[in-house]
């Protein structure tokens, strides 16, 4: 077997797109930033998952009310996923930002470059983090132009198509 730190410094070596994951409970907002978002199948119904350490703080909250909305951030949201990042502005997290409700109610974030609200049909437990396997419910493209905001070795990098 692998040495786990090993594993986690060749997964840095994996560029990542940035997203920030939503939910809402009660009324409240939760999220988290995360790079763990993909794309499952399209048919017979889009279908993305995201993975969620079951330590954090929005774990139960999506476990429990079966909703949450991955936004794709750009480039121009290195902020936003920054503070989505620091556990101590948990409270304070969707202060900045314009956010909007889709059809689940999760918060989707009209700046990103798109936000896939879902609706959990599935749930895999896997050691210290679990699936959550949503059916995409709306969708919102909300930028034409994509400078997408990816992680590499610990750290936000901006790319562009363009840049190609």
């Amino acid at each position: 077997m692998i040495d786990g730190a090993l594993f986690k410094r060749g997964m840095r070596r994996l560029a990542a797109g940035v997203s920030i994951i939503t939910t809402l409970d009660e009324d409240v907002p939760h999220g988290l930033v995360a790079t763990s978002v993909s794309s499952v199948c399209a048919e017979p119904e889009p279908t993305l998952l995201v993975c969620v350490n079951r330590n954090s703080s929005i774990h139960d909250v999506i476990h429990r009310r079966k909703i949450f909305c991955a936004n794709l951030l750009s480039a121009d949201d290195v902020e936003l996923a920054q503070r989505f990042s620091v556990p101590e502005f948990r409270a304070r997290r969707f202060e900045h930002g314009s956010w909007v409700s889709l059809v689940t109610g999760a918060p989707a974030l009209a700046s990103a470059l798109a936000s896939f609200d879902c609706k959990v049909t599935q749930v895999v437990a896997v050691h210290s983090h679990t699936i959550f396997i949503g059916v995409v419910r709306e969708l919102k493209l909300w930028q034409s132009d994509i400078d997408a905001l990816l992680y590499l070795d610990g750290q936000y990098q901006l790319r562009s198509p363009s840049a190609v």
